[in-house]
């Protein structure tokens, strides 16, 4: 099945050109799904990790299927949005070379293609267990609301962006059927509404006196009332993910907590980018800033020694 989600748009395109339209070359159909986004994604195999399930195939095969359907359902979301802000997104420096803006997919197409691919994510979400079927139709229904009424709503939209990521967290707690401390459940919210603020200000950074005209909700923000957010977000998060290392067994509490200082260091890194002239997108800042993997991979090294070998 898989096989046949990524033959899609090689199928889908001789079959619409032998109908006298144009389509976009199949690179296009990957660049749709925003495949450089699927970090996000990254959430869902945090319930294998922090459940001590990483040594188990079961449940690895299990977190990994997972991340496929979400990898897919995500994708159907992308397309989605491209295809209601078309003309939005052809306002946008960046954005107007997108598949759907930019004409090198028909609407029409990218309409089949959301539809299937939110399908496909459904049915491999639905294939694990029931579970992570409905976790994934609460996805997609918070993502019905969010792109033509949440998104255009003040703190409103970056709230259902955080809670997408938390749904992403539940769906891989549900693959392995294990619990998790719900610790980490506040922290993956609190985490996303940060990167969800940064987010927002570097739009408005970006996009300058034009901002509003890309997104309406803009106006009623500020790069100084952003910044503020941010900051509390910081500081949450940070505090979450302590209380989250005292959730271990009493001889293990010490070593966990040695991961604490990676948090710290991570997200006032994420949190200097941000503005360090403007900061760049958020969305790509993990993929390219050296420092900040490094602090991940160590991160994870502490996580998964105190979870497998003390």
């Amino acid at each position: 099945m898989l096989h046949a989600c990524f033959m899609a748009p090689f199928v889908i395109e001789p079959c619409v050109m032998a109908a006298g339209s144009s389509v976009g070359f199949p690179a296009a159909y990957l660049r749709l799904l925003r495949p450089k986004q699927w970090t996000k994604n990254g959430f869902v195999l945090a319930g294998v990790v922090f459940s001590g399930e990483v040594l188990q195939a079961e449940s690895v095969v299990a977190a990994l299927l997972a991340f496929a359907a979400f990898c897919a359902l995500s994708g159907s979301v992308y397309a989605a949005n491209d295809i209601l802000d078309v003309e939005e997104d052809r306002k946008h420096p960046t954005k107007r070379l997108r598949p759907v803006a930019s004409g090198e997919i028909p609407v029409s197409i990218a309409i089949v293609y959301a539809a299937f691919l939110g399908l496909f994510g459904l049915a491999i979400a639905f294939s694990i267990n029931f579970e992570v079927g409905l976790v994934g139709l609460a996805y997609m229904g918070l993502q019905a609301l969010y792109t033509p009424v949440l998104k255009h709503v003040a703190l409103l939209d970056v709230m259902s962006i955080s809670a997408g990521f938390v749904l992403r967290a539940l769906a891989g707690v549900a693959a392995v059927g294990e619990p998790i401390s719900p610790w980490l459940v506040i922290c993956t919210g609190l985490l996303t509404l940060f990167l969800g603020f940064s987010k927002r200000r570097y739009e408005l950074f970006d996009l300058g006196e034009s901002a509003q005209a890309y997104r309406r909700n803009l106006k009623d923000y500020s790069v100084e009332m952003l910044d503020q957010m941010m900051m509390i977000m910081v500081a949450a998060t940070i505090i979450a993910y302590t209380m989250y290392t005292f959730t271990f067994a009493f001889h293990l509490r010490a070593y966990m907590m040695m991961s604490v200082p990676f948090v710290v260091y991570g997200v006032l890194r994420y949190l200097l980018l941000v503005h360090r002239d403007g900061g760049g997108d958020p969305d790509t800042l993990l993929l390219r800033d050296r420092p900040l993997q490094i602090s991940l991979l160590l991160f994870l090294a502490v996580v998964m020694a105190v979870i497998y070998f003390f």
